[in-house]
């Protein structure tokens, strides 16, 4: 069944873009599998909220957490490298992926019912807490435990596919076996010092070496909601995650494949 998701997944994102109003482009899903019994589940609540829930709050019935990457293509990314303000072409990809990400969860649910078995949506953005701005369902997290990537220090979600990208899940009553977690850093940072570049592009100064200011954030994504009204609600920033080596690839890899060996 793990390969038949997969398929379904990758599909319906491929379909997607094919439709003639659509104008995001976006390469192949990264996907992978949690169990609903993972035990990093209990230390959410100390690591990303403290009313995080667990897949059974939401299917009593749970067995798996399904959670895929959807990346943006180099071209997109590249037009909100200038200026203060998110360009255009980013966020429309936030408002079109959001979407996407929406219809893909009721396909899913709907494949899986005709599968015999039950499944939940969760919203891609804006089910967090408005004053606290933290959320009580961290698609990231569930990413991390699905073994999609890991954490850098713009407090993204570096994959094999970089960050640029929007992260979605789904939880089934189908049992599916997980996959193993990242063991390595994705972040040039984190694994030997270097680059720092995210905190450099950050243009609210809300992300440092040693802090994020999650206020100042949300500040800037608010002043990009005001400067794209014209397109629809575009409460997105993504300086941090444009022009850096981890923008399209996992850097660490990448670097590790350069170093003479012994």
């Amino acid at each position: 069944m793990k390969k038949e998701a997969i398929h379904h997944i990758e599909k319906f994102v491929k379909n997607h873009q094919a439709k003639p109003e659509i104008t995001t482009h976006w390469g192949v899903p990264i996907v992978g599998f949690a169990s609903a019994d993972e035990p990093l589940f209990s230390q959410l609540p100390s690591v990303a909220s403290p009313t995080h829930a667990v897949p059974r709050d939401f299917l009593p019935n749970a067995k798996t957490v399904i959670a895929y990457f959807i990346p943006f293509k180099k071209e997109m990314t590249r037009t909100n490298l200038k200026k203060r303000n998110s360009s255009k072409e980013w966020g429309l990809a936030y408002i079109e992926t959001n979407e996407m990400i929406r219809q893909l969860s009721e396909s899913l649910k709907e494949w899986f019912k005709i599968q015999g078995h039950e499944g939940h949506t969760i919203p891609a953005t804006h089910n967090w807490d408005e004053k606290k701005l933290i959320s009580d369902w961290s698609h990231r997290h569930i990413a991390y435990m699905a073994g999609i990537g890991n954490f850098g220090l713009n407090n993204m979600l570096i994959t094999e596919q970089g960050c640029c990208g929007r992260v979605g899940s789904f939880i089934t009553s189908a049992k599916i076996a997980p996959d193993t977690r990242y063991q390595e850093e994705t972040c040039l940072y984190k694994y030997d010092g270097t680059c720092k570049k995210c905190v450099k592009e950050c243009v609210n100064e809300a992300l440092f070496v040693t802090s994020f200011d999650r206020f100042k954030c949300y500040e800037m994504l608010l002043e990009n909601v005001e400067n794209s009204r014209a397109i629809g609600y575009a409460d997105v920033c993504g300086k941090c995650l444009v022009g850096t080596p981890c923008s399209h690839m996992n850097p660490v890899a990448n670097k590790r494949k350069t170093l003479p060996r012994e």
